[in-house]
């Protein structure tokens, strides 16, 4: 008898902890965002090759939310073709995680978000660091900086969320992030 109370004082504490990491809000990639899950996910970005500035709130009410979601990825897009995707929402979840984690509402300047297959392409033909099978081509992927706020400090702040691939380009000033496998380089 003793044995059943403990099996069930387990069964009852796992229930109330997943109750608790869900209440706590989650997001796509699974590390805990914030603990009141209705609370407003808003990002600032600044594309530095169109000259775009876009703040938005991109989840609100418990759910993302569309037009701004088409605005972000608009944002996003291959500046050198045009063509826009619908980003992959963790990465935003990730930028969201990282200015809660830097401790700032500071704009993320985007020096790389979609890449077309073409676009791609044409990079790797300059440049031996662009992968061929690049997640910016899936929009799982972006270049990124903050002012003010040291690489290296950005770098580690993304290794910790242990979120997908980072990448430090210390001569090129950002940092990669992407929803991939977990990994680093640079």
């Amino acid at each position: 008898m003793p044995q059943r109370i403990i099996q069930n004082r387990r069964t009852f504490l796992k229930t109330l902890a997943g109750t608790a990491m869900g209440l706590a809000g989650t997001s796509a990639i699974g590390a805990p965002l914030v603990k009141n899950p209705a609370l407003e996910r808003k990002l600032t970005l600044n594309n530095l090759h169109t000259g775009e500035k876009l703040t938005a709130v991109y989840w609100a009410g418990g759910d993302y939310q569309l037009e701004a979601l088409k605005e972000i990825d608009h944002v996003l897009r291959d500046h050198r073709s045009g063509t826009s995707i619908e980003m992959d929402r963790q990465l935003f979840d990730l930028l969201y995680m990282l200015q809660r984690d830097i401790g700032l509402h500071k704009e993320f300047q985007i020096i790389s978000g979609y890449r077309s297959p073409e676009t791609n392409a044409k990079l790797r033909q300059q440049s031996s660091g662009v992968a061929k099978k690049s997640y910016h081509m899936l929009g799982k992927a972006l270049d990124i900086r903050v002012p003010g706020v040291p690489l290296r400090d950005l770098q580690h702040k993304a290794l910790s969320l242990k979120s997908g691939g980072v990448g430090y380009y210390a001569k090129s000033n950002f940092i990669h992030v992407d929803v991939g496998p977990v990994r680093r380089w640079g």
